[in-house]
């Protein structure tokens, strides 16, 4: 049974940053596709940063790009995202989630697991 937890939300002022923690139990992490999404009130999930934890390739929304970056830490399973620059429109709940093959990066339809979400407050 895989499990994800998030943590490092918080509140920032704009212009701050933040780095956000995934830790993953109950799988190889060595073998999957992970990402971050965000979920703001009264708007869709949205992918926001996405790894293969193999090769280590990355993608990126272009809302994040030069801000955001995803890195992930092998030997303690564990993925995190570095937010620089924040904006109160970075303010959202956000998701780690895992899958074992993915259409497209940033496409959730294929993310099979799932954390409950750290929130982040850019005011």
């Amino acid at each position: 049974h895989v499990q994800l937890v998030e943590s490092g939300g918080g509140l920032v002022q704009p212009g701050g940053s933040l780095r956000l923690s995934c830790t993953t139990s109950g799988a190889s992490y060595s073998s999957y596709s992970m990402a971050w999404f965000r979920q703001a009130p009264g708007k869709e999930r949205e992918g926001v940063a996405a790894i293969n934890t193999g090769g280590g390739t990355t993608d990126y929304a272009d809302s994040v790009k030069d801000r955001f970056t995803i890195s992930q830490d092998n030997a303690k399973n564990t993925l995190y995202l570095q937010m620089n620059s924040l904006k109160p429109e970075d303010s959202a709940m956000y998701y780690c989630a895992a899958a074992g093959w993915v259409r497209a990066w940033l496409d959730q339809r294929d993310y099979i697991h799932w954390g409950q979400g750290t929130q982040v407050t850019v005011s």
